[in-house]
């Protein structure tokens, strides 16, 4: 037992605790242990997008990509914010006995307004807003977000009759007001009140000691509601409920989904025996969706809601999964590149000293030349990732930087001669070229591809633009007014932003997925 594991948790309150629990009951087994309180990273140091390691959860993603990374050994999460498919590479590793399943109404002066016609109640889950208004439909319901402590705040500061809270979360840290009490009739969400670890599937000695603390009734009840979820949820958010207790050696379940407004509700009940309950999950949610809940669905996923993010790149699919539930995301190319043709003189000898700053000029020298032509000593990129892509197809980089302006006062410093050619477009920032030349550094610029501004006019409705270089900013601007919060990829592309924005947010490495990051940090 000589390892330390070294447990990762988000550093919220009710996360510290719920990591002080499972390091507790490890180090009574014998077990040496270290808390290792994570933040927001994005995918600093991985290989791949988060999308291809399957890494969705809005809480789980910065410790899912810290354990990859091999800075923690297992991680800790309230069970129900655990997506029903884990990345690829990390496992379950044992479920703790359950605490407190059900939601708790939170009230300001008393219960006198649950029998009058008009009451307003907070809350930021779709769950739990379906169902009180199912329950109380001429209510009206407000967004609530942030952690238990704000949310409390909030609930004292606004004129709201009263708040809905995880009776687990708020019992966990000592925080249950006296005027809570428990919606024994609202279905929890799937995993409620219980606490997951997880960890790398390669580490043996890890999974064999958190295998100790497994709550066996409690992981059997998960899985049952974890599997209903998946059934019914088909890459969307809804207002799905799930619940799995053991009775008599019997396996009791009720679910539900409902429509976002409430009206509509499909709900489902049955009980087997233990052992044979294996098909209990599939069986309920396949007879939702009999009774209407593919339709339901559909309607969900259709529902009119107003975009409040545009990007102005093109997304995936996978991209637009990442999005959290609240963030309605449009997108478009507010570019167009067209590549040119780059003259053989340029590559008649050996070039000692090459700086490309775009994946785009990468493209160009590939689609012009191959590898062998490309006779580059000395190659400087601004990107990882374009660093990657001229690793894949050209050779090897000798030095990268996350902007311009950074990689030029790299090269005044460490660069071997003085002069560089430089592959650009035809529209490109005068920071670098400006820098060298300033610091007796010849520059030989070779326009790779042309960049045309393609913008259209956004609605009222947007709130944030997601910009991936100067050029975006530009065409933005050449359509619209700056009126938007400017969420940038990186340093270069947020100097650009902030000649005409106000509010200038750039993310903590230069790619899709963080910028996706930082949109839903600012949204949640």
């Amino acid at each position: 037992m000589s390892k330390i594991i070294r447990i990762g948790t988000r550093d919220s309150e009710l996360a510290l605790w719920q990591a002080k629990i499972v390091q507790s009951q490890l180090e009574s087994l014998g077990y040496k242990t270290q808390l290792v309180p994570v933040k927001s990273t994005g995918d600093l140091v991985l290989d791949k997008p988060l999308y291809e390691m399957g890494i969705t959860g809005i809480f789980t993603r910065t410790l899912d990509i810290a354990m990859l990374n091999h800075d923690i050994d297992i991680a800790v999460h309230s069970s129900k914010d655990v997506p029903t498919v884990l990345p690829k590479g990390i496992v379950q590793a044992a479920i703790l006995k359950r605490g407190n399943v059900h939601d708790t109404l939170v009230f300001k002066n008393n219960e006198e307004f649950l029998g009058s016609k008009e009451a307003v109640i907070a809350t930021g889950s779709l769950r739990r807003k379906a169902q009180w208004l199912n329950r109380f439909p001429t209510h009206t319901v407000v967004d609530l977000r942030g952690n238990v402590n704000l949310r409390l705040q909030k609930l004292q500061d606004n004129p709201w009759n009263g708040a809905i809270f995880a009776a687990a979360g708020i019992g966990r840290i000592g925080l249950r007001p006296e005027n809570a009490i428990n919606l024994d009739w609202m279905i929890p969400a799937p995993a409620q009140g219980a606490i997951m670890i997880t960890a790398l599937a390669e580490d043996d000695f890890v999974k064999t000691a958190c295998a100790e603390l497994n709550h066996e009734e409690t992981a059997l009840c998960i899985a049952i509601e974890r599997e209903f979820l998946n059934i019914l949820e088909g890459g969307c958010s809804a207002p799905i409920g799930a619940l799995a207790v053991i009775k008599n050696e019997e396996v009791h379940f009720k679910g539900v989904l409902l429509s976002l407004d409430g009206s509509k509700k499909i709900d489902v009940t049955r009980v087997k025996k233990l052992g044979e309950h294996h098909d209990i999950a599939a069986f309920c949610a396949n007879l939702v969706i009999e009774r209407g809940g593919k339709r339901l669905m559909d309607a969900i996923k259709s529902s009119d809601r107003k975009a409040t993010v545009f990007s102005t790149k093109k997304l995936t699919e996978d991209q637009r999964l990442l999005f959290h539930e609240k963030v309605v995301v449009e997108s478009a190319d507010f570019i167009k590149i067209s590549l040119n043709r780059i003259h053989p003189r340029f590559f008649k000898k050996e070039i000692q000293n090459v700086v490309i700053t775009s994946k785009n000029a990468v493209e160009s020298l590939i689609t012009n030349y191959s590898a062998i032509e490309l006779q580059f000593k000395n190659i400087y990129c601004v990107g990882r990732r374009t660093k990657k892509l001229v690793e894949t197809k050209i050779g090897k980089v000798a030095h990268f930087e996350n902007s311009a302006e950074k990689l030029a006062n790299y090269l005044v410093e460490f660069m071997e001669g003085t002069e560089v050619t430089y592959f650009c477009s035809d529209l490109r920032l005068d920071d670098l070229p400006t820098i060298l030349e300033k610091n007796n550094i010849k520059v030989t610029e070779v326009e790779a591809y042309q960049t045309k501004y393609d913008a259209v006019k956004l609605p009222e409705s947007i709130e944030a633009v997601m910009f991936y270089s100067p050029s975006t900013v530009q065409s933005f601007i050449k359509q619209n007014e700056a009126h938007v919060i400017a969420f940038c990829i990186g340093e270069t592309t947020a100097k650009e932003a902030k000649k005409y924005f106000s509010d200038v947010r750039t993310a903590k490495v230069p790619t899709v997925e963080s910028v996706i990051e930082l949109i839903n940090e600012h949204y949640i």
